[in-house]
């Protein structure tokens, strides 16, 4: 019960900032929906080319744009605990009795609704543009993107706390970014690359979840792909839990 109530008390902070702020929020959700409404027509014309997968070009889109703002709407929460940290609210919050896992799941929580608001516009913004799937296809892509999103906000705080420097923090989360973002097949499906890109692409497990996506939104409920895909990111849900809850206990040492 305590950890409970601690995890609700640093949550309900964490939304007040971020309601007295919304602009981050909205620019967080730019960059997918300019991809949505820039990029995506152009695969409309790709759809008959050898390698597309099945299906029309937006049912191979948006999975991809979802896994992405999965992703990306967690991995850059770190600055905002380089700043708590500079401004010494980590520290208070270190003193107090206040559960350590508390310190990061009520953080966590923050981001996993504001994700939530993020995916429902762009799913939206996806369905005007003309994507028809089943709603459970939805609800099960929703669900993919918390997980993402909760893994990356606890290790991008892990990670932030971890060097406590923007310096330090900005380069390794561009490092990261560059081959997610290419070997995923985030943008386009790996089946048009060439064959020593798809092998490339096989061990970046983010591939694996853009995989499973697009097969839920084929109706392809209980395939392989879909099981690897989200074992995947429940997988990463459970280390990077681990991860965050351990950095945060060790500041204390």
């Amino acid at each position: 019960m305590k950890f409970l109530h601690d995890s609700w008390v640093i949550f309900k902070r964490s939304i007040i900032l971020s309601a007295q702020n919304p602009l981050w929020i909205a620019i967080g959700l730019l960059q997918p929906i300019l991809y949505l409404s820039l990029f995506g027509p152009l695969l409309t014309r790709m759809a008959s080319v050898p390698g597309f997968p099945p299906g029309d070009a937006w049912r191979v889109f948006v999975p991809g744009l979802l896994v992405q703002l999965g992703i990306f709407g967690g991995a850059f929460v770190g600055f905002v605990i380089i700043a708590e940290w500079r401004n010494g609210v980590i520290d208070r919050q270190m003193v107090s009795p206040a559960s350590r896992a508390a310190l990061i799941t009520g953080r966590v929580l923050r981001d996993v609704v504001v994700l939530l608001v993020q995916t429902i516009i762009l799913i939206t913004a996806a369905i005007a543009f003309g994507l028809r799937v089943p709603i459970e296809a939805l609800l099960l892509g929703v669900v993919l993107v918390m997980l993402l999103g909760a893994s990356f906000s606890a290790l991008s705080y892990a990670a932030g706390l971890a060097l406590k420097s923007e310096d330090a923090f900005a380069p390794m989360v561009n490092t990261f970014a560059l081959p997610v973002l290419l070997l995923s097949g985030i943008l386009l499906p790996m089946t048009l690359a060439p064959r020593w890109l798809q092998i490339a692409s096989d061990f970046n497990p983010f591939k694996h979840m853009v995989e499973a996506l697009r097969a839920v939104f084929r109706s392809e409920y209980f395939s392989f792909t879909v099981a690897l895909g989200f074992g995947l990111a429940l997988g990463l849900v459970i280390l990077s839990a681990w991860v965050g809850t351990r950095v945060f206990g060790n500041q204390t040492k």
